[in-house]
């Protein structure tokens, strides 16, 4: 067989035997975070829920929550673990604080029902926002 022919039928069952594979495997996330995007970009949990947001595209994110888009009795939530939007937005400008670094993750557990409105900062011109809608099965 010539050297070549050899080479490019090696190549391609060696591509063949990888479809399907992701570069990071099968990781358990509930959000993923493209690179301007969360994905889904709304999210339906249950009241107790632990939410995981994983960055899985090559940009550092934030999880921040839109302080004024969240119910009254929720805690306010943000990756770096920011009590409100303004510390949030004011550590992420001064040093990246909040960031999630490429397949990192940041949780929160969501105690209140109702909706959570939230953004990544560095990306938020772009549209990089999502919603997690909180229900109360209890009630049900």
């Amino acid at each position: 067989m010539e050297r070549r022919t050899y080479l490019a039928t090696l190549g391609a069952g060696a591509l063949a035997g990888l479809a399907g594979c992701t570069a990071f495997g099968n990781a358990e996330y509930d959000i993923g975070m493209t690179a301007n995007g969360f994905t889904p970009e709304t999210y339906e949990a249950s009241v107790g829920e632990t939410v995981v947001w994983r960055n899985t595209s090559s940009r550092g994110h934030t999880v921040t929550a839109y302080e004024n888009a969240i119910p009254d009795d929720a805690e306010y939530f943000a990756s770096g673990g920011y009590e409100t939007e303004e510390a949030a937005r004011d550590a992420w400008h001064n040093d990246f604080g909040g960031n999630i670094d490429v397949q990192d993750t940041y949780q929160h557990t969501f105690e209140v029902a109702g909706e959570y409105n939230y953004v990544c900062i560095p990306h938020e011109r772009g549209g990089m926002v999502g919603v997690v809608v909180v229900t109360d099965d209890r009630t049900s």
